[in-house]
Formats: structure tokens, C-alpha cells, sequence
């Protein structure tokens, strides 16, 4: 090549390079990031209009915008553990370098749920009580910490190994009463911990009230919030007054129990990042593959909770109608009915009832056949069980008995079957099991539970009379 070819070669080089310069200058200034400053593959933009009006939760629940670059209408799962950098300095090039602190499926994900949620930032990791451990690790040996006396058997059995070898001191009260709450909140006071509505007693706690007492008492307290109940689109908690808010996304989010997760939500950026740095640390976070199919669950939220509040409503006015002593919100004769509906949307899919013999309880769950007799709830499947032989059965006999917790509540998750074929099945296991008498004049419970009260605190009646409920 002659000295001419060769300069003109070089310049071509310098233009070409100075070119490519110029383009990967211009292209960080003007890179797309989201509002938290990251460049995310497929990430969910904030779906409603910045201006006007915002779309209905039903809406945002199934609608997200991500930049997958196939335009996926499905995010895509992206099964890989590690991500290829390009700098051999060190330091992570890309958004990502190893899924135990991140991956793009997770991401958008908890990008979305952050927007359901009305967080600023949510977190998911593999289970609900996966989540309250990461949330327990901001506590610290001398800590105190406040908390119901009914609430589910993996919460209670957690709170008291931490009590046990942590160091953490735990009040169990009344949280239904706020005096009671008020009573054994201190300076030394670090979380308070409520479940609304309680499990399986149907309990209902007034978040505002104490999240204000808590505050007052120790402005860092963290109010800890279990919203799995109810799910984001029949509360929201973190506008309530709450700090932190977790979910078994096993439960309503998912809706099928085909997966195991846990979700938190968070407003302060600082609690986000502390409880990030556990999940990042011990490596709980949830999976791509059980990311997506959480994803896939949440967009179908509104038309199951639909589905199952409506049988809810059903079956537990039957139930009440019959003479059983019924713990359901949505009844106009549960004591915080208007409580309830003051922080909630509606009164989700759980209820249980009190039958007044632990054996004939036993016979009823074991001769239904709509209703498979199985833990947990949220499920498109009806389920039914008996709390103390299951699910609070890590809870020993004589703490339910001061809690109380009557050892023969059977507790009813409803799912989506037709409402009269849930009611039918269960009608029949109540009289094949000798809990109702057939008569002419109707059918009625054989051992009326209606005015039964439990004396031990943290009780309340449930029922009143069926002719004070909606008709």
C-alpha cells in the first residue's frame, strides 16, 4: 500500500473512531433510564398518565410496558444464574452480573408490584416467611418488639425462636385494642408486628391508630405489616401508616399455589436498602422462573378475589343464617365491620366458624369433597381446615387456649367454584357429619354456636344475631 493509501486508511480510522466516540458519548448522555436511574431490559414503566386520570388497579394490575428487544407480551425469563461483562478491571459493566443480587425477570417483577403496592420499592424473596426473617434482621439483641395474640403458627413459632436465642424481647397483646397496645410500647420499642385480619380468628386491627402510637413512642419504630389476607387490591397498608409491608405471594398474588414466595414493600429508600442487603447477602431471592410465574398470577388478581369474595359471602351467611357462630368481616354482625371497611375494599375469602365439639369438626372437614382438606389459602381451589391441627398447630394447646383459639374452628379459604356447588358440598358434610337437623320448617345446626363467647383475652364475639346482616 503506497504512504497516500496508507494515510488515507489512517484518517479513515481516526474519523471512524472519532465517530464511535462521538456516538458512545451521545448515547450515555442520552441513555433511557427509569426513575430510580437504571437502564433495566425489560422493566415495566409506570403505566398511568403522569397527568389526568390514573387507571383503575384492575387495569394496572394486567398492564405493563417493558423493552425486551423481541417486544415480548411476555416478560421473558431469564434463566441464567450469571451475566457476561465487558470490562476485566472489575465492577459491574452491565445492570446485572449474578442473579443471586439481581435479574432482569425479578426486576420487573418487583418493579410492578412496587406500582400495585403503592410503594416506592418492593422486594421478593422464595416464601412469605422468607420475608418476615429478612425483615426480623433489622432487629438487634434488646430489641422489643409488639405483636398480636393470634397470629399464624409460622409467624408465632419465628418470634419465639427470636425471643429465645436472638435476644429479642416480644409482647404478645390484644392488638384489636389499642390501649392494650399503648400499655407495652416504650422507646426501646423497634417493630411492631400486625396481621388485619387476624389468622384464622378473623380479628380486625386499626393500622392508623397504631402506627400513630408506635411512631409517638419511638419515631424509628418499624410498623411491619402482613397484608397476605387481603392482598394489595383490598388494602394497602403503607397508606395507612405503615413502614414495611409483607405478603406470601404463595397466597392471593399467585392465586394457584404453584409457587412459593414472599413480597415486601417499602417506602423509605434507606429500609429498602437494609433489607435489599439482607436478600443480597443470604440469598433468598426469589427465583426467575418463580418471578414469572408470580407475574403471570398477579394479573389475574381482581377476577379471582371477585369470584371468591362472592362465595365468601355466601357461604358464611349461610353458615350464620344456620345458627354457627361465623368470623367473617364482611358480615354487617362481626364487631369491627366498620373498622374494617374504614381501611379496607372488601372482606376477602377467608372465614371460619366454631361448631362446639372438636369430633364433629373433624367429621365435617373429612366429609366434604369440593373442599380439600390442605394449609394455607388464596388458592382458585376451596379449601377447608382445622387451624389448631394444622396450621397453628406448631402453637402449643395451652397458649390457643389463652389466646383464644377454640379447638374446633374449622376456617374456610373459598376459591372460584360455582357458589352454589361450594354451598351444596358443604351443606351436605354438615348434615352427614350430624351438625345440622332437617326438618320441615328448614335446616338449622344441630349445636347452635351463636352465643358462645370465650372468656380469654384478645376474644370477641363474632356474631350477634343473622338478622342484623345484609339481606
Amino acid at each position: 500500500m503506497s504512504d497516500s493509501g496508507s494515510a488515507s486508511a489512517a484518517a479513515g480510522a481516526s474519523s471512524s473512531n472519532s465517530a464511535s466516540s462521538k456516538t458512545s458519548a451521545m448515547a450515555k448522555a442520552f441513555q433511557h433510564l427509569d426513575l430510580d436511574g437504571h437502564d433495566l431490559p425489560p422493566s415495566p414503566a409506570p403505566s398511568s398518565p403522569r397527568s389526568g386520570r390514573r387507571y383503575a388497579l384492575a387495569t394496572e394490575l394486567v398492564f405493563t410496558e417493558g423493552s425486551d428487544q423481541y417486544n415480548a407480551s411476555s416478560v421473558p425469563i431469564y434463566q441464567s444464574a450469571t451475566f457476561k461483562q465487558t470490562s476485566a478491571t472489575g465492577g459491574v459493566s452491565n445492570e446485572y452480573d449474578y442473579t443471586r443480587s439481581g435479574n432482569p425477570t425479578r426486576t420487573h417483577l418487583e418493579r410492578h408490584l412496587a406500582k400495585i403496592m403503592r410503594a416506592q420499592r418492593a422486594l421478593v424473596v422464595s416464601s412469605g416467611m422468607g420475608a418476615l426473617d429478612v425483615i426480623t434482621r433489622l432487629l438487634r439483641p434488646g430489641n422489643e418488639v409488639v405483636t398480636g395474640d393470634d397470629l399464624y403458627g409460622g409467624t408465632n413459632r419465628l418470634l419465639k425462636y427470636l425471643s429465645t436465642h436472638g435476644g429479642i424481647i416480644v409482647h404478645h397483646v390484644d392488638t384489636t385494642d389499642p390501649s392494650k397496645v399503648k400499655e407495652v410500647l416504650t422507646p426501646k420499642t423497634a417493630m411492631v408486628l400486625l396481621e388485619t385480619p387476624t389468622n384464622p380468628l378473623i380479628k380486625i386491627v386499626d393500622i392508623p391508630t397504631i402506627a400513630s402510637l408506635a411512631h409517638n413512642a419511638n419515631p424509628t419504630c418499624l410498623v411491619s405489616v402482613d397484608n397476605t389476607m387481603l392482598s394489595p387490591l383490598l388494602q394497602n397498608p403503607l397508606d395507612l401508616g405503615a413502614d414495611i409491608v409483607y405478603e406470601s405471594g404463595t397466597k392471593y398474588l399467585s392465586g394457584h399455589h404453584d409457587l412459593m414466595a414472599g413480597v415486601l414493600a417499602i417506602n423509605d429508600p434507606k429500609i429498602g436498602e437494609k433489607l435489599f442487603f439482607t436478600i443480597n447477602a443470604s440469598g433468598c431471592g426469589l427465583s426467575p422462573f418463580d418471578s414469572w410465574l408470580l407475574m403471570r398470577g398477579v394479573k389475574t388478581l381482581k377476577v379471582r378475589m371477585d369470584t371468591q369474595q362472592a362465595n365468601a359471602m355466601l357461604i358464611a351467611r349461610f353458615l350464620e343464617s344456620t345458627g354457627f357462630k361465623v368470623r367473617y368481616p364482611g358480615l354487617k354482625s362481626h364487631p369491627q365491620y366498620e373498622l374494617h371497611n374504614s381501611m379496607a375494599r372488601g372482606a376477602g375469602a377467608v372465614l371460619s366458624f366454631e361448631t362446639g365439639d372438636v369430633a364433629l369438626s373433624e367429621r365435617i372437614v373429612e366429609s366434604a369433597k369440593l373442599w380439600a382438606i390442605s394449609v394455607s389459602f388464596g388458592c382458585v381451589n376451596s379449601l377447608i381446615s382445622m387451624p389448631c391441627r394444622m396450621s397453628h398447630a406448631s402453637i402449643d394447646e395451652k397458649t390457643r387456649r389463652e389466646r383464644g383459639v377454640p379447638e374446633d374452628l374449622i376456617r374456610l379459604c373459598v376459591g372460584i367454584e360455582d357458589g352454589d356447588d361450594l354451598l351444596d358440598d358443604l351443606r351436605r358434610a354438615l348434615v352427614q357429619a350430624g351438625a345440622m337437623n332437617v326438618s320441615l320448617d328448614g335446616i338449622h345446626a344441630a349445636n347452635p354456636t351463636l352465643d358462645i363467647q370465650h372468656p380469654p383475652e384478645g376474644e370477641h364475639l363474632a356474631a350477634k344475631a343473622a338478622a342484623i346482616n345484609e339481606p
